[in-house]
């Protein structure tokens, strides 16, 4: 009678593999998610801006000549307008983990890649939705 079984050896080995390949495809998987995050930042910076542009041209057909006061009203859905102008219909939900956004103070937002904060500053005076300067250069990824 011959039994049909894996040998402690074979059994080994393939654990040795598959710790091997875990260990190649582990930190493989941390980049492709900070990859995701600066792309859903720079998605996010450009729809802010395309929509501040789109809030102020709609404010010079109706005779204003002003920008938006502020593009939040509250902390918890972010660029939704100043509670009387809408700029982003739905809103960006805040949050505080990386890929999220949060708002420090009343224009200005935060961006969380991993654990680098790219903080960004929005002047009513003339529309702009910038980076703040001496950012990491992860950052920098955000506005190219």
């Amino acid at each position: 009678m011959q039994r049909k079984a894996f040998t402690m050896i074979e059994l080994v080995f393939v654990i040795v593999v598959l710790g091997i390949l875990a260990a190649v495809a582990i930190p493989k998987f941390a980049a492709t998610r900070m990859d995701a995050q600066v792309s859903k930042g720079r998605s996010d910076v450009a729809t802010i801006r395309s929509a501040i542009l789109t809030e102020r041209q709609s404010r010079i057909i109706k005779g204003e000549h002003t920008w938006i006061s502020q593009l939040s009203d509250n902390d918890v859905t972010l660029f939704t307008g100043d509670g009387t102008n809408t700029l982003l219909m739905y809103g960006i939900p805040a949050g505080t983990s990386g890929g999220h956004w949060s708002r420090t103070s009343t224009n200005n937002y935060t961006y969380k890649i991993g654990d680098t904060s790219c903080a960004f500053t929005y002047d009513p005076d003339n529309g702009k939705f910038t980076l703040s300067a001496n950012q990491d250069a992860l950052c920098d990824q955000l506005i190219k």
